[in-house]
């Protein structure tokens, strides 16, 4: 268990679920052929979990000391874990990424999408080791991984599978990929910042340079109250555009339901949040319209087929 931990197992879940979710909800219901096979989709799937799971444990490492003063109790290097053995499966969750992506990349002829893998996994360690102590880099880079992680299935399932006959819907489909990858890059933009007001007093105390120690809690709260705007406004205009325009109702009721009402409801509590305790409870907000929003790929992939 204490392993789970260290590797944020309920965060990969979710990675995993979301990117079964926009093949097995989404792309096998087109009229498409696709890149990956069955297995080669799940290694797919494994390597970017893998990746992901190796940039949690160097993390941990890395903020041994922020996460002492900020969360002891949920310390596990150090305490539970072992140093080395925390590197030992760093490594090992890498290799395993990297190693299975660069395995994909030569199985569909596109060997040069392994350098993808590395790129990310070397992104995981800088922005553990330094990244994250400069103002919004950190923020901006974790956000984009997320959105990555959306796009990559693009790369990988859609881009090799491209010829003159399909290309426009090929196009439209890498279009509605990038509007998800979008959405969760807000999103988490936004959790991230919110994060560091949760952590305010212990990135302080180590010297990092986080918009709320540069701004202060005051202003970065009321700035965060107006990002949360932004997701907003593009939700109500997907509703309004997409789903209610061609009477996709399951979709539009899902979309108001899941996504619209967390995210006026963020802005509400937004308003009076002022403690940590406060911050935690708001992201955790955000992290749950992040999963109902992906989620919702599967809701309208359904309600184009029962409305059809």
């Amino acid at each position: 268990m204490k392993y789970l931990k260290l590797i944020r197992y309920q965060n990969l879940l979710m990675l995993a679920l979301m990117q079964l979710l926009f093949r097995y909800g989404f792309l096998n219901y087109q009229s498409i052929p696709l890149a990956l096979t069955e297995w080669q989709y799940f290694l797919l799937v494994f390597a970017t979990v893998m990746i992901a799971a190796g940039g949690y444990v160097i993390n941990n490492i890395m903020d041994q000391a922020t996460d002492n003063d900020n969360k002891p109790n949920q310390v596990v290097v150090g305490k539970s874990i072992s140093e080395t053995n925390a590197y030992n499966a760093y490594f090992a969750c890498t290799v395993l990424g990297v190693g299975a992506g660069f395995y994909l990349s030569n199985i569909i002829e596109k060997p040069g999408f392994a350098a993808i893998f590395i790129i990310i996994s070397a992104t995981l360690y800088l922005y553990a080791t330094s990244l994250k102590q400069m103002l919004l880099i950190g923020n901006i880079v974790v956000a984009f991984l997320l959105a990555f992680s959306v796009l990559i299935i693009g790369i990988f399932d859609l881009l090799p599978a491209i010829n003159p006959g399909n290309k426009v819907v090929m196009a439209e489909l890498f279009s509605i990929l990038l509007d998800y990858a979008l959405f969760a890059f807000v999103i988490n933009f936004i959790r991230e910042i919110v994060k560091d007001l949760e952590d305010v007093n212990g990135d302080y105390n180590q010297g990092m340079n986080t918009l709320p120690i540069a701004l202060g809690i005051s202003r970065t709260t009321k700035l965060v109250l107006i990002l949360s705007l932004i997701p907003l406004v593009m939700v109500i205009f997907y509703i309004k555009n997409y789903f209610f325009a061609y009477n996709l109702y399951i979709a539009t009721l899902y979309a108001l339901i899941c996504i619209v009402a967390p995210l006026i409801y963020f802005a509400v509590k937004m308003v009076d949040a002022k403690k940590s305790n406060h911050f935690h409870h708001l992201s955790t907000v955000l992290k749950l319209i992040i999963l109902f929003g992906l989620f919702s790929i599967a809701i309208v992939t359904y309600n184009i087929l029962h409305h059809a």
